[in-house]
């Protein structure tokens, strides 16, 4: 299996990284961020390809024909998919065969048979047992977790461990899109490399490469404010039309013309809230731009916390309708 290309964006933090690991001033932890989708695990497994190839080119690319290449293009999902809470693949390339690349993220629990909705302390024991393992093919070990700010808190503890344990050649990658969930001990702990969104025409060309009308193109990275993933998954699914029903939905219960518990009903029925109240959110962010009443400012921004704070809700114990319910009160 082939992994999909990088990005120009992608590419320029690729190449900064292949920088420090070559003059060795790429560390033991890195803490890899960025906003959701936009390409955090393809760089993470992108450089774990290189570092891990045992006949690098001159140029210090993974060759792809070495054993530790073969193994690492072979790749496979559990019998049973692994799945994050938006109930994509947790692992969208499958586990590799290599024996010194692991990867931890969202797991299923052997005891109920169901997905899990945080990364506990027995995944990061494990980890830390895997790195204290000398390698199989005698080079680089690396781990890649994804996300790490889904690592619940009694595992933290756990993973400290093994960060104030460095060892040479091993490799901890942490991928965060919300790295403020992350305790400051973890974060001092680790490099980091930064993924930014892009600029606007790089972004609309990438999504034209991509197969995308222009126009569509357009509107789905406008919806996006600027986030290419983003605009790419809207643009391949329907997105966008989920975001105008939201819209929808919103300027219905401003008029009184919905109730709040009726939509919160509906908006948790197929497990896409957390995407609807994205979508409520940027809505907020637009309906405050070049506002200069001060009353209409505060609302909409009181609306654009009521949809993130449901959003973090949604990964609790709260029941899902109540918690959109709340933020579609503040719309009545």
């Amino acid at each position: 299996m082939n992994l999909p290309p990088l990005s120009p964006w992608l590419q320029r933090a690729y190449t900064q990284a292949a920088d420090a690991i070559k003059a060795g001033h790429f560390g033991h932890a890195t803490l890899i961020t960025g906003p959701a989708l936009i390409g955090k695990r393809l760089l993470a497994e992108h450089l774990a390809r290189r570092v891990l190839c045992a006949s690098p080119r001159p140029d210090g690319e993974a060759c792809g024909a070495c054993r530790s290449c073969t193994l690492f293009a072979s790749r496979a999902q559990m019998e049973a998919l692994e799945v994050r809470p938006d109930g994509t693949p947790a692992h969208p390339w499958g586990h590799s065969a290599h024996p010194d690349l692991r990867f931890l993220g969202y797991e299923i629990n052997h005891k109920t048979g169901k997905p899990r909705s945080e990364i506990v302390i027995e995944q990061i024991r494990v980890l830390s047992e895997k790195m204290g393992m000398t390698a199989q093919l005698g080079g680089a070990q690396v781990v890649i977790v994804d996300p790490c700010d889904a690592i619940n808190w009694s595992a933290f503890n756990a993973l400290l461990k093994t960060l104030e344990e460095p060892q040479p050649g091993r490799y901890l990658w942490l991928l965060a899109s919300n790295p403020a969930r992350l305790p400051a001990t973890i974060r001092s702990r680790c490099q980091r490399l930064e993924l930014r969104l892009p600029p606007h025409d790089e972004a609309l060309y990438w999504l034209r490469q991509r197969g995308h009308a222009e126009a569509l193109a357009s509107e789905a990275l406008d919806a996006a404010r600027g986030h290419p993933g983003l605009a790419d998954a809207w643009a391949s699914g329907d997105g966008l039309a989920l975001r105008r029903d939201v819209v929808k939905d919103a300027q219905a219960l401003l008029r009184g013309q919905a109730e709040a518990s009726e939509v919160a009903q509906r908006w948790v029925a197929d497990g896409r809230a957390a995407e609807r109240l994205c979508h409520l959110a940027e809505f907020a962010l637009r309906e405050a731009a070049g506002l200069t009443d001060p009353a209409a400012t505060r609302t909409l921004a009181a609306r654009f916390d009521a949809a993130n704070r449901a959003r973090e809700l949604l990964h609790t114990t709260v029941r899902a309708d109540l918690a959109v319910a709340e933020a579609l009160l503040a719309w009545r």
